[in-house]
């Protein structure tokens, strides 16, 4: 273990350094500029307003009869939108400095007239909402005007808060609106007047106030807020002084801890950035401590914060707007992506753990006693014992509650969790409070691991809350977080107080002025995090609403196709290749907005063709994944600039050791394109446990192949050999296809008398051609659920088809009306060139068998090397 020791001058450089990781930070989410004097309380309160507005209309207390007023302060979705916009681009204005010379202290009186302008436009269809009513389609000239002006302003706005990417992606998608006609031909469209696009842009709820700045205002402000509320009541520091009790004292022990606390960070964060600096300060220093060069201690730190938006139950605000674009609940959503991000996660510590074991790096010391392996197997089986035992005791707790207290069960609750929040503030007042050890000191040991999970127990009831709503009463995202985040403003106006009365401490007074003020500055500091979210949100709208408008998500799927030469493999590398490339300096959220609206049709219409039918789902975390993964990817790879900062290494070699460390992220897209059983899609229990237990092998199998090291350093066929074992625990049912085919081509003649012998409800494939609705021709593949009937036909008309032979064809001679076989496509006059039905197969999980002969194999050669090894490098073996 390496010692580090500071003199004045590295503690006047570590000064500057903070600064300079602060100004960071608040350049990319909260605004660099803090003014001083009346302007600063003005920014301020902006802020605080408008999270007590957003507050206000996700609870139910607008729709309450109060005494004498009745209800009020009701708004609808787009009047929403409008106000939560107006307020994201006044603060924009004065939160974010124009230039990097501009001033930081005090805001120009230009900012002031640009946000006030900017706040007007904003708002403008909340203002004049009536009128613009009565004209739908019919802007007037003060329309177009304040239209136009709002539309600079916000391009303006994201500059500002995003950087120059984004709004530079808007003017692109604007200016091909305008000039359709002048473009090349392969992209060329017809055109749209200033008009028509002011109107489509702003006044209408299909481009900037469409659904991803819905979105924004429904669900993202409140689970942002719960964050920043969170992690003023301690909670961040609670989550990475548990991650190192835990794991800080294996090898490579900081950077597994760095990877859990950035992952416990990244499920309420909205931001790779603010997630390396946060975690990052603490975690990157220790990685080094114990032999981590500066760019693997901040590749580490960034795979696990850029991980960290792929996991739910936030994703970067990405699963609120899964659920608006895809069309499944939000409990659906994360259920698909929860397996792929957990086995990415395990991974990530297992590329930690093999840098460890190549350099054999130790933990740090753990301090207190140190108990027996056994000890802590019993102790961690005790705790998740009683923890599945008092999940069954809520569960059924308040399902016997409900019945019994009627209208009162909602009271009767209150007070209970009350009750247990006591109980858990009472429990933490026995330890000391947590404090963060500084990682330039020489020496540190590791916090004592039962007071350390003690002291912040109370943290854990408000997402518990926010999953109970979610998972089991069902709630909207947004009530959720309205009631997760009431407790944590009820958490932080008391623990402190209470903290102070159970340890009998005299200052209940400033305790609780204390906790007051944590919760203003909670309640700002979501706010003015959620800035860039929401200019982001708005222009990414402008993408959206140009490709609704031109279509040009059909070009793009032509040009991908052309690029392509119809190889679906070398078209789903191309849509990755381009998801990077769009969301090159793009925040998570716009990020995803953008590559989903562009790309995500291109993959399904394009699958489509080549015969692979692929859930709507797995198309957008497949364009989600490769988003983020521009995070990472350098030369513009935004947290590997940020982690940089933090170690002193190079960003751009950073940035390709994190990409090296993501290429597990980067794999998974494919295999659950391929194999939907990684998204849990239409799986039972039991099948979802062995597709955990296998997904999770491959994973580490292919980590293994491609660091080099599995149990040694492994020779160039054992790499293959590792590819190929983790290829097909992933696949299985690709060598299985191999062997025996899983469908029988039927001629397109023979398909009514063959369906007289296949049983309704089988899956069907059939192969068309055609053409489209405006007479392009067409090729694709529909997947059909047989219908019921006594023979071939009545099971072809049980999916709304009826088939004629015509000269050798077979063509669609009729087509139900909102039939199945309608929605999947087909239509009158088509040619049916081929049916496949689907043919009796051997499991696919046979497979795994000689896959796990050959690893067994391989660990047996490896393990025999390792010892060979170490028995040559021992000074006994030298002298024989």
């Amino acid at each position: 273990m390496t010692n580090l020791h500071s003199g004045p001058a590295d503690a006047a450089d570590q000064t500057s350094d903070d600064k300079d990781l602060q100004d960071m930070v608040a350049a990319n989410d909260t605004g660099a500029r803090i003014p001083d004097g009346w302007q600063g309380k003005v920014l301020l309160g902006a802020a605080l307003v408008w999270s007590l507005f957003q507050l206000w209309i996700a609870s139910p207390l607008p729709f309450y009869d109060w005494p004498i007023i009745g209800s009020f302060g009701i708004f609808n979705d787009t009047e929403v939108r409008a106000i939560h916009l107006g307020f994201a681009t006044f603060l924009a204005f004065t939160a974010y400095p124009a230039f990097t010379g501009s001033p930081r202290h005090h805001i120009p009186v230009t900012d002031i007239a640009l946000s006030l302008l900017g706040a007007f436009g904003a708002s403008y269809i909340f203002v004049f909402y009536e009128q613009l009513a009565t004209r739908p389609g019919l802007p007037n000239t003060q329309d177009l005007v304040v239209a136009i002006t709002g539309l600079v302003l916000l391009l303006e706005a994201a500059r500002r808060t995003l950087g120059p990417p984004l709004m530079i992606v808007a003017i692109v998608f604007l200016t091909y609106s305008l000039g359709g006609a002048y473009m090349p031909e392969l992209i060329a469209h017809k055109g749209v007047s200033l008009e028509e696009l002011i109107n489509h842009q702003w006044l209408t709820t299909e481009g900037v106030f469409g659904i991803a700045l819905g979105v924004s205002s429904n669900f993202v402000f409140l689970f942002v807020l719960f964050g920043a509320l969170l992690d003023k009541a301690g909670a961040g520091n609670y989550f990475i002084q548990v991650a190192f009790s835990l794991l800080g004292h294996m090898r490579g022990g900081p950077a597994k801890a760095a990877v859990v606390s950035s992952g416990l960070t990244g499920l309420i964060s909205g931001s790779s950035i603010a997630n390396v600096v946060t975690t990052g300060t603490f975690t990157i220093p220790m990685m080094k401590r114990v032999g981590f060069s500066s760019e693997k201690a901040g590749a580490v730190e960034v795979a696990s914060s850029v991980n960290g938006q792929i996991m739910p139950p936030v994703m970067g605000a990405a699963a609120f707007l899964m659920v608006e674009y895809v069309g499944i609940s939000y409990v659906q959503v994360i259920t698909h992506a929860f397996l792929p991000a957990l086995i990415s996660y395990l991974a990530l510590i297992y590329i930690v753990h093999l840098e460890a074991l190549k350099q054999d790096m130790q933990g740090l010391p753990r301090r207190g006693v140190i108990k027996s392996w056994q000890a802590r197997l019993i102790g961690i089986l005790s705790g998740f014992l009683a923890t599945a035992l008092i999940a069954f005791g809520v569960y059924y707790g308040i399902g016997w509650i409900k019945p019994v207290f009627g209208e009162l069960a909602g009271l009767v609750i209150a007070v209970l969790l009350a009750a247990v929040y006591i109980a858990l503030i009472r429990f933490a007042a026995k330890v000391p409070d947590l404090k963060l050890d500084d990682p330039n000191q020489p020496m540190v040991e590791l916090p004592e691991v039962g007071p350390t999970v003690k002291s912040g127990l109370h943290f854990l009831l408000p997402v518990v809350v926010l999953v109970w709503c979610l998972m089991i009463e069902r709630l909207s995202p947004g009530l959720s977080a309205f009631w997760a985040t009431a407790l944590m403003v009820a958490i932080l106006l008391t623990q402190r107080p209470l903290m102070a009365f159970f340890r009998q401490e005299q200052n209940l007074g400033t305790r609780l002025n204390q906790g007051f003020a944590e919760l203003i500055d909670g309640l700002i500091t979501g706010a003015r995090n959620m800035i860039g979210i929401g200019i982001a949100t708005a222009t990414a709208g402008i993408i959206v609403g140009a490709v609704s408008q031109t279509g040009v998500g059909s070009v793009l799927a032509d040009l991908v196709e052309v690029l392509s030469m119809g190889n679906l493999l070398l078209m789903l590398i191309l849509t990755a290749v381009l998801s990077l490339i769009l969301g090159m300096g793009l925040p998570t959220t716009a990020n995803y907005i953008v590559v989903s609206s562009l790309l995500a049709p291109v993959v399904i219409s394009l699958g489509q063709e080549s015969g692979l039918i692929v859930p709507l789902i797995a198309v957008h975390l497949f364009v989600f994944y490769f988003g983020i993964m521009a995070d990472v990817t350098p030369p513009v790879g935004l947290a590997s600039f940020a982690a940089a900062a933090v170690s002193g290494g190079d960003p751009i070699r950073t940035g390709f050791v994190a990409f090296a460390y993501s290429l597990r992220t980067a794999a998974l897209p494919f295999l659950f394109i391929f194999n939907t059983d990684l998204l849990l899609i239409d799986v039972t229990w039991l099948e979802g446990v062995q597709i955990f237990i296998t997904s999770t092998i491959a994973m580490l199998v292919f980590t293994a192949a491609t660091q080099g090291y599995f149990f040694s350093r492994s020779r160039w066929y054992e790499t293959v050999l590792l590819l190929l074992i983790a290829f097909s625990m992933f696949r299985p049912g690709f060598w299985m296809d191999r062997i025996v085919e899983p469908y029988k081509l039927v001629e397109p003649s023979a398909v009514v008398q063959t369906l007289d012998n296949v049983e309704p409800g089988t899956e069907l494939r059939f192969w068309i051609e055609g053409e489209d609705a405006v007479g392009n021709a067409r090729s694709f593949v529909a997947n059909l659920t047989l219908g019921e009937g006594s023979n071939g036909q009545e099971r072809l008309a049980g999916i709304g088809i009826e088939l004629l032979n015509n000269n050798d064809k077979v063509i669609v001679d009729y087509v139900g009306f909102d039939s199945a076989a309608e929605k999947a496509g087909l239509a009158f006059d088509q040619i049916i060139t081929g049916v496949q039905v689907p043919q009796a197969q051997p499991p696919k999980q046979l497979m795994y068998i000689p896959a796990l002969a050959l690893l067994v194999m391989l660990i047996m050669i490896q393990r025999r090397r390792r010892n060979a090894d170490q028995v040559s490098a021992s000074p006994a073996g030298s002298h024989s």
